[in-house]
């Protein structure tokens, strides 16, 4: 017997990479909507997410710039992340950010100890910024923008944005705000490291402070820019004369 029924279409990459940017943290925006601090908040976590992921960062600091010792300095935010990942299971939370800043602190701990270098503990912090300048210009030259894409996906059209000019503009410019802010912290943070490296004074706990104020704070900032720029083109009508294809 054959089966008439009509099957569903497999879903594109597209498909899939939207249905991913939804049920992540930022699924929670509404691009079309009022940017709100509560909304920010929620896409980074609540504030529970925040302050997992500020507290390794602090203690670092703090440790370090009383202790000088490497050892306490990077083992104590490594206990306090697995004690975040733990507690999440236990309460049978979403443990995702928190084995994010896990990941993160535990590479970052292990580099610090092999070297016995306090400004080693930024290391995997600088590869992970390389990293997303690289995704940020390589969706540029592809002209897929990543923000156009992150914004299609939260509206599951990914390529909703590329259908008028004013959109594509907005897609294009907040992609570059990104690559500005990521590659601000290269440029000012890697010559701070290597300053470190070269044993100046305080360079340690300059580095480790700069990277707090350059970190949640600022890419807050950026969001919240990104999500007015996009708003501003969302729901505007389609221009006649542009097209959707590229």
């Amino acid at each position: 017997m054959t089966d008439d029924r009509q099957q569903e279409p497999e879903p594109t990459f597209a498909d899939q990479v939207g249905a991913a940017i939804r049920s992540s943290k930022l699924g929670h925006l509404d691009p079309s909507a009022k940017p709100s601090a509560d909304a920010l908040l929620g896409a980074m976590g609540g504030v529970r997410g925040l302050f997992e992921s500020l507290l390794p960062g602090i203690l670092f600091l703090v440790l370090y710039a009383t202790t000088k010792d490497v050892l306490i300095s990077v083992l104590v935010p490594l206990v306090v992340s697995v004690g975040f990942v733990t507690w999440r299971v236990v309460q049978k939370g979403q443990p995702v950010l928190a084995f994010a800043g896990l990941i993160g602190v535990g590479i970052s701990a292990a580099v610090a100890l092999i070297t016995g270098q306090g400004e080693d503990n930024f290391l995997w912090g600088f590869t992970v910024n390389a990293v997303l300048v690289v995704v940020l210009l390589v969706s540029m030259l592809a002209r897929r923008p990543l923000v156009g894409l992150i914004a299609g996906g939260l509206t599951a059209k990914p390529y909703a944005w590329r259908t008028e000019r004013a959109k594509r503009a907005v897609a294009w410019r907040a992609t570059v705000l990104w690559l500005v802010v990521i590659g601000a912290r290269l440029a000012i943070q890697v010559p701070m490291y290597l300053a470190a490296d070269a044993g100046v004074r305080g360079a340690v706990e300059a580095l480790a402070a700069t990277k707090l104020v350059m970190g949640v704070p600022l890419y807050l900032a950026a969001l919240w820019v990104s999500w007015l720029m996009v708003r501003a083109v969302l729901d505007t009508p389609a221009d006649a004369e542009t097209s959707t294809s590229e």
